[in-house]
């Protein structure tokens, strides 16, 4: 934790520095733009300058033809008037200029306005110069005046520099986003791998290095004790195997006594039958927890599942199915010929599992069907009967997959869940998955799909 807030925080100095330098060049980019224009608006060229050097050089006669060529080259106009209001000269004064100016009309463009031309007076010993600029090109105040260019400019430079600070936040906020996903996605994997009981490694530099390391004990712990149920179920099964052996043994030899008695018979078969069970939950609980901890050796070929399942019915037939128990196959045109790369043996191994779970938990006899489909995509092999099915608590509580070290009910009855169980980890060690459909009173089907590449 102390090794993920130190690179958050890293991160959110990087990002508030980023803001800082932002911030510092934009005034600098405020700061270039309006020093332009006020140099421009209060420079060499700006009305009070040009007035100036006009002035200085205006007389009754003219003025210079440099002034002018200046006052022409800034689309700027001249008009000189006398004592009596009258226009003595002129430099490309606009038409509707008149040629003399009462009291009333120098009061008004006194105030900054002439036709609408924001003009700039100066009082000289002949007369009054009278410099005219372009239409919108300057707002006059009593006191000051202001570029029209500047407070149009103001709003689009806002929103120029807001648009800016805007996409340069999303680069900023996109590549670290990039970054953050980069350096954490393997350490999210590892997590999800974690939960899912599978071991991680992981192999860091940085600021992050240290949640690694924690991971990498994390999963080196988890193996550790993994290893260790496996092999204490391994040794208790490989413990049982010896002493059940006889049990069986003994218990045949009793059934089959002729002079025993036939109660004792009788319940010495029962003991037979009994530890046969036991023996197949124990080879059950061997093989999930060899799968679980992918400690089983998968072998894998390639195999004709439609002959697979018509071997197996074959076996299942000759062997002998109780009475008022029967079985049929059907298998899609397509899937006669379709290869799947898988370990018969498992495949055989769930899907006995899967007829004797409905021969199991239906006493009165049902019938059992086997069904292979496949599409260009997915194998599908499903295992139905006609039984007394499940009700929604059970099925509810068997497709979220009970552990094998857990109780399931009040009978300690793990049969039915372990073998399940069991499927599903056949299914996952070919990249499929297992689904149940069930109702009361109308059977039970177990769905088991492939992807045809899957097990590969």
């Amino acid at each position: 934790m102390k090794s993920l807030g130190k690179y958050i925080s890293k991160y959110l100095a990087s990002f508030v520095g980023l803001v800082l330098i932002l911030l510092f060049i934009n005034g600098i980019a405020f700061g270039w733009t309006f020093y332009g224009i006020m140099t421009k608006d209060y420079g060499d060229l700006s009305p009070q300058s040009m007035l100036e050097r006009t002035a200085a050089s205006a007389s009754l006669k003219g003025i210079s033809h440099e002034i002018s060529e200046q006052l022409r080259n800034n689309h700027i106009w001249a008009v000189y008037l006398d004592m009596g209001g009258n226009r003595i000269w002129d430099v490309d004064a606009p038409a509707e200029l008149p040629e003399h100016f009462t009291v009333q009309d120098v009061a008004v463009f006194a105030r900054g306005y002439l036709a609408d031309y924001p003009v700039f007076i100066r009082n000289t010993d002949d007369g009054m110069l009278l410099l005219g600029y372009p239409q919108d090109s300057y707002m006059k105040l009593t006191s000051n005046y202001y570029s029209l260019r500047s407070i149009k400019a103001l709003p689009l430079f806002i929103l120029g520099i807001l648009a800016v600070d805007f996409a340069i936040l999303f680069l900023i906020y996109y590549c670290s986003k990039r970054k953050i996903l980069k350096n954490t996605e393997p350490i999210i994997t590892s997590i999800v791998a974690l939960g899912n009981g599978k071991p991680a490694s992981l192999s860091m530099h940085g600021e992050l290095s240290g949640i690694a390391d924690s991971i990498n004990k994390a999963s080196d712990i988890l193996s550790r004790q993994n290893q260790a149920r496996a092999n204490w179920i391994s040794g208790v099964s490989h413990d049982i195997r010896t002493p059940l052996s006889m049990i069986m043994g003994y218990a045949e030899r009793i059934a089959h006594e002729k002079s025993a008695a036939s109660h004792i018979r009788g319940e010495a078969e029962i003991i037979r039958q009994q530890s046969v069970k036991i023996r197949e939950l124990v080879q059950d609980l061997n093989l999930v927890s060899q799968l679980e901890y992918e400690m089983q050796p998968i072998h894998k070929s390639s195999v004709s599942l439609s002959a697979l399942l018509r071997s197996y019915t074959a076996e299942l037939l000759n062997t002998g199915l109780p009475d008022g128990y029967s079985i049929n196959i059907r298998i899609a045109p397509a899937a006669e010929t379709v290869s799947f790369h898988c370990d018969a043996r498992l495949i055989s191994r769930a899907v006995g599992n899967l007829v004797q779970n409905s021969i199991r938990h239906n006493p009165n006899g049902c019938n059992i069907a086997l069904a292979l489909d496949c599409t260009d995509e997915s194998i599908s092999l499903s295992i139905s009967d006609t039984g007394i099915g499940l009700s929604a608590e059970k099925l509810k509580e068997l497709n979220e997959k009970p552990h094998y070290m857990k109780s399931t009910d009040d009978r300690l009855d793990l049969r039915h869940g372990l073998g399940l169980i069991l499927v599903h980890q056949i299914a996952a060690a070919h990249n499929g998955t297992m689904q149940i459909e069930s109702e009361e009173q109308k059977g039970c089907k177990v769905i088991l799909d492939f992807p045809i590449d899957g097990g590969s």
